[in-house]
């Protein structure tokens, strides 16, 4: 039977994280330990990355499964949002607060600090 769940229309990053909140009891994953839900989410970022490789020049057997890439990283967001719930972090206030750290960091290019590094 279908579950009734549904999301507002325009959601705010709040609004997702209280539906998965609500989703994880309905579907009856609210026994979940961390570890299982970071293992979960790893699961998922493996399967994110396999779908994104339909966009690259690596090579990819034909006959496995190819993934969407956007129905996989919807699956990433899903235990992200399920593991900040858990552990009661708003996401969005993380988020803010992280930035403002990063926008008082200088940041280097990666090829830039390799060629210093080869000096």
């Amino acid at each position: 039977m279908p579950d009734k769940l549904s999301l507002k229309e325009n959601p705010q990053l709040k609004d997702f994280q209280d539906y998965i909140a609500k989703m994880i009891k309905v579907r009856g994953f609210d026994k979940e330990t961390v570890p299982e839900l970071f293992m979960l989410m790893m699961e998922e970022v493996g399967e994110m990355a396999k779908a994104a490789r339909k966009h690259t020049p690596i090579k990819i057997d034909e006959n496995s499964r190819q993934p969407e890439l956007a129905l996989e990283i919807a699956d990433v967001f899903v235990y992200l949002l399920d593991i900040c719930n858990y552990f009661d972090i708003d996401l969005e206030e993380a988020f803010r607060a992280k930035e403002e750290i990063n926008k008082k960091r200088t940041w280097q290019k990666y090829n830039d600090k390799q060629n210093e590094n080869k000096k």
